[in-house]
């Protein structure tokens, strides 16, 4: 749970994120959602000094697929943090608890596998 609110966030306490390299992997369903948390995340990386050159997507069909992109990208090395970014929306079937379900449990076990921090970035949203 959320204990504050972005009022006190201080961007000048971010450190320079010049010579980090960074993967992002984008779930394409939903992607009308998701490009637009990629385009978030790429502008805040480069805001904070990560050059254009240190990024990588690579995109991946839905968001169950997340954890094989980033595992793929760990499994090559060379960055210092992964972000997962993804869209579930609630259905009428138990789909949407299944891939929520996956995708977190994934995304941990990557983090406890690789000493290379993976960002869970998926919305798992009722509705659009």
């Amino acid at each position: 749970m959320a204990t504050t609110d972005l009022s006190h966030y201080d961007k000048a306490s971010i450190p320079n994120a010049k010579d980090l390299r960074f993967g992002i992997v984008v779930s394409e369903w939903n992607s009308n959602i998701t490009e637009n948390l990629f385009l978030g995340a790429q502008q805040t990386l480069l805001d904070n000094g990560a050059l254009p050159e240190n990024i990588k997507r690579i995109n991946v069909p839905g968001s169950f697929e997340l954890v094989y992109g980033c595992k793929h990208l760990l499994k090559k090395g060379g960055f210092d943090a992964l972000i997962a970014i993804g869209s579930v929306i609630q259905g009428e079937t138990k789909h949407f608890d299944f891939v929520c379900e996956a995708v977190s449990q994934g995304i941990k076990d990557l983090n406890i596998q690789y000493d290379t921090p993976t960002i869970f970035c998926v919305l798992t949203d009722n509705t659009m």
